[in-house]
């Protein structure tokens, strides 16, 4: 198990620092036992300057990963472009296809990432390691891969499409979340849980074989959530019995208003700058 887990919040939508930039997007520095792991990029503006706000080295980086292929968490591999030549980047071989998001008006809005391809993609790493499924990324520290969508209440969180026209509806199959067995307990890390966050939680549990979940960390895309659909979602952080939940980004200030109420105790509210310490004996 990983006895030693710090989460600094590079990215995030609000900023909560001296310096600090936010933009729309998620980028999650994760030190785990020596290793250093950048989960998702953000959109690409603000990485570099946070991150030496931070005092982090991006060039220290062992891992890439990347939640999904949308711009506001993929932009900072343009951006930090040679930073990564010693990292190996993690991501599903779905995750730079065309992809757009309907206007009100009912256009497409481009939301791809800026990179074209898995190999234009790899060419800024060292190794390239595609994430179809279950993916061992050090000992205890697992990416998910496609996660099954079980449930009838969950959708994509959006009106998400694979072309301009807003004809074809994409499904987000490269939507995947990182899993941490750490000395508190499972840790799960989310982009934006395209998923389904109930989704994500049990896929993670039955794979783990696990009955709690000691933390939550990330983007759950409840932002347009129906009351049903964030009433079971707070019904599965209760199940697995959450002792940290720290939603952000694409959560939504309802749904996050909602977790905190039901656990004021459990909520950590992640911006840029904020840091959630996880070892042994502890968990801030």
């Amino acid at each position: 198990m990983v006895k030693e887990l710090q989460i600094t919040t590079i990215v995030e939508d609000t900023a909560g620092g001296l310096g600090l930039l936010a933009e729309h997007g998620l980028a999650l520095w994760i030190e785990a036992d020596g290793r250093n792991l950048l989960f998702d990029t953000g959109q690409g503006m603000v990485l570099d300057h946070n991150a030496e706000a931070l005092g982090i080295d991006l060039e220290k980086a062992d891992s890439v990963i990347l939640s999904h292929g949308h711009y506001d968490h993929t932009g900072g591999i343009v951006e930090a472009s040679g930073r990564f030549h010693n990292a190996t980047l993690y991501v599903h071989p779905e995750a730079f296809k065309a992809k757009y998001a309907r206007r009100d008006d009912g256009t497409g809005q481009f939301a791809s990432a800026q990179i074209a391809s898995v190999d234009d993609a790899g060419s800024r790493f060292a190794k390239t390691v595609l994430t179809a499924g279950w993916t061992e990324l050090a000992d205890d520290i697992w990416v998910t891969g496609e996660i099954p969508r079980r449930t009838d209440f969950e959708d994509t969180g959006g009106p998400f499409y694979l072309d301009e026209a807003c004809t074809v509806e994409d499904r987000l199959v490269d939507d995947q979340a990182l899993y941490i067995e750490s000395s508190q307990g499972v840790v799960v890390i989310l982009g934006c849980a395209h998923a389904g966050l109930v989704n994500t939680l049990e896929y993670v549990a039955e794979r783990t074989g696990c009955s709690r979940i000691h933390a939550v960390l990330g983007g759950t895309h409840l932002l347009r959530a129906s009351q049903e659909r964030l009433q079971k979602s707070i019904e599965a952080l209760r199940r697995y019995d959450v002792q940290l939940i720290g939603p952000a980004h694409c959560t939504g200030m309802r749904a996050a208003a909602a977790i905190m109420n039901t656990w004021p105790e459990r909520f950590v509210q992640l911006m840029t700058g904020s840091r959630v310490v996880i070892s042994s004996g502890t968990s801030t």
